[in-house]
Formats: C-alpha cells, structure tokens, sequence
C-alpha cells in the first residue's frame, strides 16, 4: 500500500468517527494494520475503537505489535494504560503511567515519586 492511500485510508476514517460511524473507521483501520502492523499511527487509532468497545485486550495486542515514533509515545502510554485498566491489571496499569512520566521527567523535575 502506498503512503498516500494509507494516508486517505486514516483520513477516511477519521470522517466516519466525525459523523458517528465508528464501525465503519474501525474496518479501514483494521485494514491498515493488517497491511502493516508495527505502523504505530494506525495502531493507536485502531486501540482507540477497540477501547471504546471494550476489547481491551485486543487493544493490548494491537499496541504491542506496533512501533511508536517519539511524538506519539504520549498516545502509546494513555491507550496502553488504559487497555490495561479495561482488562482489571490496574497495577501494571499505573506502573505503566508512572515509566512514562519517568520517561519524561528529566533530571532536575522530581514531581514524579515511585
């Protein structure tokens, strides 16, 4: 698939969650990511559908297949946080939350305590 019709696929998806249908989004982002799995952009979209539906493990899934680039590793961290919460693992849920603040900290802010 090329990089434009992927990116009219996402485009298209983002219309039909707009206007209220999201099972038709979830088919092209399903699709996407069958395409192309580690595709970080389609799976956080995808993650976020299956959340709303409640299919938090299956989100699970999705996110662990996927690589992330740096400016969505605030994405990966709220959805798989949130999957995890959804399938009743609330502890690795906030461990989870917490690496990423440590991630994102820096050296002299210790507003994030272990």
């Amino acid at each position: 698939m090329t990089p434009e019709s992927r990116q009219f696929m996402l485009t298209a998806a983002w219309l039909f969650v707009r206007h209220g249908r999201p099972s038709r989004a979830k088919v092209l982002m399903e699709a996407l990511v069958e395409d192309e799995p580690r595709d970080g952009v389609s799976a956080a979209a995808l993650a976020e559908l299956l959340l709303a539906e409640g299919r938090g493990e299956t989100a699970l899934h999705v996110l662990r297949m996927a690589d992330f680039p740096a400016e969505l590793a605030r994405a990966e961290a709220i959805l798989e946080t949130r999957a995890l919460a959804m399938v009743g693992r609330k502890a690795e849920s906030s461990r989870r939350w917490k690496r990423y603040l440590e991630s994102r900290k820096g050296a002299e802010r210790k507003w994030v305590e272990g």
